[in-house]
């Protein structure tokens, strides 16, 4: 996989857009990161705990869970040069459905001065 096809994949996703977060791209639905491209050499997208431990079970040389408590919340890293079409176009529409779940993001609140 490279990251032309994990981008392909992840704007293929109804209503996904493409924004940068933290130096690095990143694919939004419903104002919600759902994966993000991070090198040339690896991605994330974001699932369920049980979802992350699934992906790993079947494809343990392409997926591996984040660092610390993002990886324990089900941010799961992509080895892109392991990883096939199939197995990310699966992940990354889970992420996004669940991204399109959750409530839509907003401007976020700023509290006054004085």
């Amino acid at each position: 996989m490279t990251t032309a096809s994990f981008r392909r994949i992840a704007l293929g996703m109804d209503g996904a857009i493409e924004s940068a977060h933290m130096g690095h791209p990143d694919f939004r639905a419903n104002g919600k990161i759902f994966a993000t491209l991070q090198g040339n050499d690896r991605g994330m997208v974001k699932l369920t705990p049980d979802q992350q431990h699934k992906f790993i079970a079947d494809y343990p040389e392409a997926f591996l869970p984040e660092s610390g408590a993002w990886g324990r919340q089900g941010c799961t890293r992509v080895l892109l040069a392991a990883a096939d079409d199939e197995a990310v176009g699966e992940a990354v529409t889970l992420a996004w459905r669940l991204a399109m779940a959750a409530k839509p993001a907003g401007p976020r609140a700023r509290k006054p001065r004085g």
